[in-house]
């Protein structure tokens, strides 16, 4: 692909840099004595977030280039099911807003291993601190680096990787360096310059899908003639394949297995993700109890809008594709966004590449936030100095976010990982997949049943992980391709497979019942469970009001497009 930006779109994308900057200079000086000061300050900006910067901060993390790249993707090859990881999140994080986070904010939580240590012991939770470390960094870190870097570098005519990822990290860097509140009042700005840029992308790209089809050029009309073209990319639900189904329809049940998803795979990744995952929990656990049901339900709303954002793009692409719209395309689905931005003029191009960095550099500052304030207060402060005063704590904080974008520099640098072979989305699940039904079970249950015991929870991490590789590996070699447990289906690659949310659904299930048995052997009460109460969990009416809005909208969705 040719440069696509003129002089007009590196001045939009140059000033988008300036004012973040600026933002975060502002914001850092104006706080400079508690930020310097105070680690709770600091790492989690104890009562200083507002709802909307909570909400915000949240949907700035989450939203980075595998979600523009790669659901994009999916939207072109799937459709509107992929909406599903966006609204299923919605329904997860009311979940968590009023059942988590009230649990989290009594006991003082304020990371996901000092959640273990409180509830379990100090086994399960350094087993977990170093797990944790080695994942954000030698994963989330690398992984949003490089996608990062990769599509932007597309965007600016393919010979500027190297550059593009330097850039990526020292933006990153510098807002992480200012502690939470920094991160999270430029994450107001970001989502801001990400849903305008989005969606400045979306409107353009349906507006040339009504000229290709001679129309009035309006979006409304662009909109429908993808329904009319493409009515099988707009079911939410695809259903089990039968004899005689095409490989590519297989393939997109592999991905999203329809109803069955949402018996258990569904809500295990996305109770994880949003609920147990300090990366994400981190931007509601420095605020009050109401203040952080308020950003979460937020974020709820936010997440109902992004896949006209990040999935129409897709579908647009495809049809345009489909139908000889889209001259020089490749049909590759990863491509499928940055071949739409081709149709921006000049000036928007540069707003959405806008809209693109922002998304990423606020996913490498969340995150390189998370990895500092587990590592100095879980490790450092635990078992290296005990006695460091607060300004050191923060110092190491700052240290440990510079060693660890330094790394993920190092290992994207010529991709040792192989990032770029597997695809962002397959690395990634490569290796959260496999935990997380485990890590979900030691969370639920040492939340919600008094009787679970730190010896089951230890268990329980294991068994997840062994029973994802047996699911993932061998359960078909063994017990065939149909079993009252699942169906696998060819992969196309002259094997069987099953699909990863079904997997991921069994895992957990046999995972928790293997530590409640474990835990029926301990006391009827462990001495380290918390201590629940009705009043914890009570709503208020304005919470309500925004948790039936939620439910009431998502309720038509799934109703116009099953």
């Amino acid at each position: 692909m040719n440069n696509q930006l003129v002089t007009i779109d590196y001045i939009v994308f140059g000033l988008y840099f300036v004012i973040l900057a600026s933002y975060g200079y502002y914001v850092y000086f104006k706080n400079k004595v508690a930020a310097g000061s105070s680690t709770q300050s600091f790492f989690l900006a104890e009562g200083s977030l507002t709802w909307w910067a909570i909400g915000a901060s949240l949907i700035a993390s989450n939203i980075s280039a595998e979600q523009f790249i790669g659901m994009s993707g999916d939207g072109f090859f799937v459709g509107v099911a992929v909406a599903v990881y966006e609204w299923a999140a919605a329904i997860a994080l009311i979940i968590i807003a009023v059942w988590f986070i009230p649990i989290y904010l009594k006991n003082k939580i304020f990371t996901m291993p000092q959640f273990l240590k409180t509830r379990y012991n100090d086994t399960v939770a350094l087993i977990m601190t170093i797990f944790w470390l080695f994942l954000y960094v030698f994963v989330n870190l690398t992984s949003i680096l490089y996608l990062g870097s990769v599509a932007i570098n597309v965007l600016l005519g393919g010979a500027y990787l190297h550059a593009v990822m330097l850039v990526l990290a020292l933006m990153g860097l510098l807002i992480t360096l200012g502690g939470m509140k920094v991160i999270g009042y430029t994450d107001v700005l970001q989502v801001a310059v990400l849903i305008i840029g989005g969606l400045a992308t979306s409107y353009l790209a349906l507006t040339k899908v009504s000229e290709v089809f001679h129309l009035d050029g309006s979006a409304i009309n662009g909109f429908k003639m993808l329904i009319k073209d493409s009515p099988d990319h707009f079911k939410l639900m695809i259903h089990k394949p039968v004899a005689g189904d095409s490989q590519e329809y297989i393939n997109k049940y592999l991905i999203l297995p329809g109803i069955c998803m949402y018996f258990a795979g569904q809500w295990v990744l996305h109770l994880n993700y949003w609920g147990c995952n300090q990366y994400i929990t981190q931007r509601a656990l420095g605020a009050d109890l109401q203040t952080a049901r308020s950003g979460i339900l937020f974020a709820a709303f936010l997440k109902i809008l992004m896949p006209v954002i990040v999935m129409l793009p897709g579908i647009a692409a495809y049809v345009l594709y489909k139908n000889g719209g889209l001259e020089g395309f490749n049909g590759v689905k990863d491509t499928a966004y940055s071949s739409v931005l081709a149709f921006l003029p000049s000036g928007l191009k540069g707003l959405s590449v806008a809209a693109l960095t922002a998304a990423i550099v606020a996913s490498l500052a969340g995150k390189l936030n998370s990895i500092s304030t587990i590592f100095t207060l879980d490790i450092y402060k635990k078992y290296i100095n005990n006695n460091a005063p607060e300004i050191k704590q923060v110092w190491i904080g700052r240290v440990t976010m510079l060693s660890a974008i330094v790394l993920a520099i190092v290992f994207t640098w010529k991709d040792l990982l192989g990032i770029g072979g597997e695809g962002g989305f397959t690395f990634i699940q490569k290796y959260t997949g496999f935990i997380s039904p485990g890590v979900f079970a030691m969370f639920i249950l040492g939340m919600f049943w008094k009787r679970t015991t730190g010896a089951a929870a230890v268990v329980g991490l294991l068994t997840g992980f062994l029973l994802s590789i047996f699911f993932n590996s061998y359960v078909v070699g063994i017990f065939g391709t149909e079993t009252i447990l699942y169906t696998a289906f060819p992969n196309g690659k002259g094997g069987f497979d099953i699909p990863f949310l079904i997997n991921m659904g069994w895992t957990f299930i046999f995972t928790a019942l293997v530590m409640i048995v474990m835990s029926l052997a301990g006391p009827k009460v462990n001495p380290k469970a918390f201590e629940l109460d009705k009043g914890m969990f009570k709503v208020k009416p304005v919470h309500i009001v925004l948790i039936v809005s939620i439910v009431l909208i998502l309720t038509a969705l799934y109703a116009k497009y099953w």
